[in-house]
């Protein structure tokens, strides 16, 4: 016994250690648990919903609960549409642990309402009596939408406080050139409303910052309502990116052999320059 007794503790204090950097890895470096790859899939946090007059706050129901903070996303909606249109896929987001604030008005082209859900988040992040207080990560905020919510997720990227974009069929009247956030454009191959070639001439006039132009195969105006369809996968690597450092989610979209670069769902993958230089 008493030549096993040290083998047994190493052994044991080895199989701690493994199961310890295991856990480590199974985290991003805020403390969000990793998907993997499995960005279309829903996350590992429950998710809760409170609809108010401006906002409607989609985020994980037990925010905290392990000493993480979350990382936000503002998002607009499509013209004449409400956030309950793509309410399963601002679920999906919440699910992955991003506390998302989406803008109530139907009208969200220029950002404003957007950028209130910013503010409001702000105010109860300092409210002891608050829910989300010490537990919105503030530093790391994405503005995301579609159609004119799209353009308005341009727009709203002109506050500081945003740090990346995602644009899905964004309309046209926005200007990259007052942004300086990495953008990805996501467009439909046969979409007759907002075309290809539109959001294609916002990602060409992206050349100052890290851009990337996705073009899903098939997919209409309508694609990404409710769970967002093809672009909800490509869409949350990019967040959890930007948000979370997620270490998996970088070489979906950089470096030599990306991920997303040669999968075929994909009609047209651009990078900019920009986009080029940033390593997987």
């Amino acid at each position: 016994m008493k030549t096993r007794g040290p083998a047994l503790l190493a052994a044991v204090a080895l199989t701690v250690s493994l199961l310890q950097g295991t856990a480590a890895a199974d985290t991003t470096p805020n403390g969000i648990p990793s998907v993997g790859h499995a960005w279309a899939d829903r996350g590992p946090y429950d998710v809760h919903v409170d609809i108010e007059a401006v906002t409607t706050f989609y985020r994980p129901a037990d925010m905290g609960a392990h000493g993480e903070k979350h990382p936000v996303i503002i998002w607009g909606n499509g013209t004449f549409v409400v956030p309950g249109v793509y309410s399963a896929l601002l679920r999906h987001w919440a699910s992955h642990g991003f506390i998302v604030a989406a803008s109530n008005s139907t009208q969200a082209n220029t950002g404003i309402s957007m950028r209130l859900g910013i503010d409001t988040l702000t105010r109860r992040n300092a409210d002891p009596g608050s829910v989300y207080h010490q537990r919105v990560d503030l530093g790391r905020i994405a503005s995301a939408g579609h159609s004119q919510g799209g353009a308005g997720a341009i727009n709203a990227a002109v506050d500081p406080r945003v740090d990346a974009v995602v644009g899905i069929e964004p309309g046209p009247l926005t200007d990259p050139d007052l942004i300086d956030e990495p953008t990805l454009y996501m467009a439909g191959e046969k979409d007759s409303i907002v075309f290809p070639f539109m959001v294609k001439a916002l990602y060409n006039d992206s050349d100052h910052i890290p851009a990337v132009y996705a073009e899903l195969r098939g997919a209409d105006h309508l694609t990404a309502a409710w769970g967002g369809g093809g672009f909800r996968g490509p869409a949350t690597a990019w967040l959890r990116h930007w948000l979370m450092d997620d270490p998996n989610a970088r070489p979906e979209f950089f470096g030599p052999s990306c991920g997303f670069c040669s999968d075929t769902r994909w009609s047209d993958w651009r990078r900019n320059t920009k986009a080029l230089q940033i390593p997987g």
